[in-house]
């Protein structure tokens, strides 16, 4: 497995960030330029699972949240492949090493700035697509949250 790691500060409160990315709508426009018409079905607690969709029909992938602390850290592992029929494909030899893939978030706030940071553990064949993805990801979810901050 590679350990990656995408950092970014954003200057909002931890709950501010943590509901911008958690939340249904929003969710939606921030993984939009990395992983265009994404969302998820399921629920940000603790023992769930939820599963991560792209609304072509392509599938997707089952996460099981082992860990969810209300605005400081989520850990997520993903234990199948969803194949856009509703089927799940829990073997790894036919899902690229993408199942036992963890992703994890971490927020840390000071002074009413949050540093978000995602480390990825995951196999050498998806790296290429975090690092493409991760940065622009990470920035729009930063205009997202700043911005609602303003209005706000």
């Amino acid at each position: 497995m590679e350990h990656l790691e995408y950092t970014i500060e954003i200057f909002a409160p931890a709950k501010k960030v943590w509901d911008t990315m958690l939340n249904e709508e929003t969710y939606k426009q921030w993984v939009s330029r990395s992983w265009p018409n994404s969302f998820y079905i399921g629920e940000w607690k603790e023992g769930r699972e939820i599963s991560f969709l792209s609304q072509d029909g392509g599938g997707g992938t089952l996460a099981l949240l082992e860990e969810v602390v209300p605005y400081e850290r989520i850990l997520a592992k993903h234990v199948a492949v969803l194949d856009g029929k509703g089927n799940q494909e829990r073997r790894s030899e036919f899902t690229n090493g993408w199942i036992g893939t963890k992703e994890e978030y971490w927020f840390s706030e000071e002074n009413g700035r949050t540093t978000l940071k995602v480390i990825m553990e995951t196999s050498p064949a998806w790296v290429a697509m975090f690092d493409e993805g991760w940065p622009g990801a990470l920035q729009d979810l930063k205009n997202l949250c700043e911005k609602q901050a303003v209005v706000a």
